[in-house]
């Protein structure tokens, strides 16, 4: 069974910490199929113009591993010079280039994200919604202008996310890990939209989670870890890394009544689908 990681961040400090276990490299080269492991692709997520770059530079490193480019909605409250962002991201696009298409198949450049709303209020970082709002609609463009799929982070903003995707109806990607009712994944599918889960969906109290994803018909339906983040049951509270979603893998496989091995091929497909990647 080989396993297609649709989000993952492996630039994130945890990995570069030895007090959380072996180091980014150590652990790639461990899980990847080239080197014996069971991970066959997976999709390094920018969240901001640095970890974009840094996403791009892993994804040079190893066979298998693609990046998305992007401005997070909480790192956006945190940069300033919205303009000269925006322009930084076009640049990573190779938008002024010659061929801006070739430009990014060769830096395996696949989607633009993450990208979206964070409405989740932390103490350090009142919530911004109309900055949060400009970025994410100013990303949406770009996609639009690119033909290129998104990444979506939708964080107690659903209704918000929605009508963003609703004004931008040439716009596709996917709702990752996500937390939106039955109804909302209905209309996105719908849509074209993918739905994405990750070990949030293996968690004992995740039944809510758990009927939405029972419900996503098999085509759109997607699988990922947000490592480090999101560790799936029996593991929740660890570091995450992408052999670990065998067990996402295991529940969605079960809520759908079909063996694991075969939800491991049709994510795949999928995101090899969306992400217009050779499996």
């Amino acid at each position: 069974m080989y396993i297609f990681d649709s989000h993952a961040h492996y630039f994130d400090d945890r990995y570069s910490d030895p007090a959380e276990g072996p180091c980014a490299d150590e652990i790639l080269k461990t899980i990847l199929a080239p080197y014996g492991g069971i991970v066959s692709h997976i999709v390094n997520i920018g969240t901001n113009i640095e970890t974009s770059k840094l996403a791009l530079s892993q994804a040079a490193r190893y066979s298998g591993m693609y990046a998305a480019v992007g401005i997070h909605p909480e790192d956006c409250q945190q940069i300033e010079h919205p303009e000269e962002q925006m322009s930084a991201l076009r640049t990573l696009l190779g938008c002024d280039t010659s061929d801006p298409i070739a430009h990014r198949k060769q830096n395996k450049i696949v989607a633009i994200g993450e990208i979206g709303l964070d409405y989740y209020e932390r103490p350090w970082l009142p919530v911004d919604k109309e900055r949060q709002t400009w970025y994410f609609e100013q990303q949406m463009l770009l996609a639009e202008e690119l033909n290129m799929p998104v990444v979506i982070h939708d964080r107690d903003a659903h209704g918000d996310c929605f009508d963003m995707a609703l004004r931008h109806p040439n716009v596709k990607g996917v709702f990752h890990s996500f937390s939106g009712s039955v109804e909302m994944a209905r209309e996105l599918w719908r849509r074209g939209w993918m739905i994405s889960f990750s070990g949030v969906v293996t968690f004992k109290n995740a039944h809510r989670v758990q009927e939405v994803a029972a419900s996503v018909p098999l085509e759109y339906l997607m699988v990922e870890t947000d490592a480090p983040y999101l560790t799936p049951h029996p593991h929740r509270g660890k570091r995450n890394d992408s052999s670990l979603m065998r067990h996402t893998i295991d529940m969605l496989a079960q809520l759908h009544g079909i063996v694991p091995e075969e939800m491991a091929r049709i994510t795949a497909q999928n995101a090899a689908r969306l992400f217009d990647i050779s499996l």
